[in-house]
């Protein structure tokens, strides 16, 4: 009987703890505004995935600080600006545009378009070269040589 009074004691001392750590609401609109916000952050270990979809022990100790931060009332800017405030712009899925992240938003384009003036100028100049050296014809084989 005292052994199951104790399993019983431990079982509801832990209860509240183990309900601190459950990584769901009961109320559908929490829910979903919770998991739109995890996948708008980037796991710190991870860094190619959302916090919603990484198990990595971070990523759940993020979601958990988003849900509590969720049901204590404060609005998805609050808790974006907690994060950069504490891990940086990194931490965000989309950085925002700004001075020392446009490299981040225009540098794919602009290197794309450096490789494509690199591209069209060796084209450009083997196609002048081309024209410009006179064909003969090699008597041997009756074509055209350079």
């Amino acid at each position: 009987m005292k052994r199951a009074a104790l399993v019983l004691a431990a079982a509801l001392a832990c209860s509240p703890v183990l309900a601190a750590y459950d990584e769901s609401f009961p109320d559908p609109v929490q829910e979903e505004r919770a998991r739109t916000l995890q996948r708008e952050l980037r796991c710190p270990l991870c860094q190619g995935q959302s916090v919603d979809e990484s198990n990595a022990k971070i990523a759940q100790d993020l979601r958990i600080l988003v849900r509590e931060r969720i049901a204590g009332g404060q609005s998805d800017e609050q808790i974006k600006a907690f994060l950069v405030e504490r891990y940086g712009d990194f931490i965000l899925m989309s950085p925002p545009v700004r001075g020392d992240t446009a490299f981040l938003w225009f540098g794919p384009a602009l290197i794309l378009l450096l490789g494509a003036g690199v591209v069209a100028t060796i084209v450009r100049r083997a196609n002048r070269r081309s024209a410009s050296e006179p064909q003969t014809i090699d008597p041997d084989l009756g074509e055209p040589t350079l």
